[in-house]
């Protein structure tokens, strides 16, 4: 039994949230894996009920599961998942770019990854204000870049795709910071000889993720950086409603959608959910890694092959020019999986 804690988030959150615990309702009825799903309140919600985005309950609930699965939030987001990223340590944002059939893909050919650090750079928030001048300092550090470059290079070594780390960085510019990042990725790329290297500065990423998505297989760069090529990537692909993501470290890891919690949309039951399914597919294929449990990595592929199918068929939500509900959209994923 797995113990998975659900943070059912704010906006479409809570739809998400209801698709993702129908999906995990059925693999507990029809196959042998079982879950067990808590959920949990943090995000505004949960600031406006106790004064905390992230509620001390909701921090002991998710340290005590076997992995977290994370709706969007709304304002209070960095207060949520910024510090669940420091305090676990989950120093490895995996966010894929695929593209998928019947979606405005600039290349159908793309199928990237993008292995962010996710613990330093600029998002530390060490800023301060010096008379009418707002500075922000960035820490790179050596430790970090060195994992975050392995990371990468198993990644690519798994994918069995082009076998290539893009690292991508600015140190024409930023000669401490990202000198520092570039040089021990690429010395980290020693170790790696059956993986293909290439540098490449980040204005000429954003550049060729239009130009030539296809060309890229797993992209390494630090926090700044990979928060915002990844979302580029995720629209490449045709848009963040297909956009999964994992924050994982050495000992746990917490999986979200892209997107955020799209309030606009919020209790209509016209949202995509395919991202957070896709999340939750990332999810089993961890545990399935870290418990060495082959039935997880079935689920995970039944889940994928689902959303790949359907989107083939045509079946959309109404928000991205369908006719299906967020609950009939799950419940196709579902007659799909068992």
């Amino acid at each position: 039994m797995y113990k998975i804690s659900l943070i059912t988030g704010d906006g479409i959150g809570p739809e998400l949230s209801e698709s993702v615990i129908n999906i995990l309702d059925a693999i507990n009825d029809k196959i042998g894996v079982k879950v067990q799903v808590t959920k949990l309140e943090a995000g505004d919600a949960a600031l406006k009920k106790t004064g905390k985005a992230l509620p001390d309950e909701t921090l002991d609930t998710i340290k005590k599961s076997d992995a977290c699965l994370k709706a969007p939030v709304g304002e209070s987001a960095a207060d949520v998942i910024v510090v669940l990223r420091r305090l676990l340590d989950l120093y490895a944002n995996i966010r894929p770019a695929k593209a998928y059939p019947n979606m405005p893909s600039l290349n159908q050919n793309t199928d990237m990854v993008i292995v962010r650090e996710n613990t330093e750079d600029l998002y530390t928030g060490m800023e301060f204000d010096m008379g009418d001048t707002s500075i922000a300092l960035r820490s790179i550090s050596k430790r970090a870049s060195e994992r975050i470059a392995n990371y990468a290079f198993i990644t690519a070594e798994q994918r069995n795709k082009k076998k290539k780390v893009t690292c991508v960085h600015k140190s024409n510019v930023m000669r401490k910071t990202d000198g520092l990042f570039a040089r021990t990725c690429e010395q980290v790329s020693k170790r790696y000889p059956n993986v293909a290297f290439e540098n490449m500065y980040v204005d000429a990423c954003a550049m060729n993720l239009i130009r030539q998505p296809e060309a890229f297989d797993v992209i390494v760069t630090t926090n700044l950086f990979g928060d915002i090529l990844s979302d580029e990537a995720s629209q490449v692909v045709g848009g963040l409603g297909m956009a999964p993501a994992a924050n994982i470290g050495d000992n746990f890891a917490l999986f979200e959608p892209v997107h955020g919690a799209a309030f606009d949309i919020a209790g209509k039951q016209i949202a995509n959910p395919s991202s957070f399914i896709l999340s939750a597919k990332m999810m089993f294929e961890w545990l399935s890694t870290k418990n060495n449990d082959k039935s997880c990595s079935d689920i995970a592929k039944k889940m994928e092959d689902a959303v790949y199918g359907i989107v083939k068929d045509g079946i959309k939500t109404k928000d991205i020019g369908g006719n299906k509900s967020t609950k009939e959209f799950t419940q196709n994923v579902i007659s799909r999986i068992i």
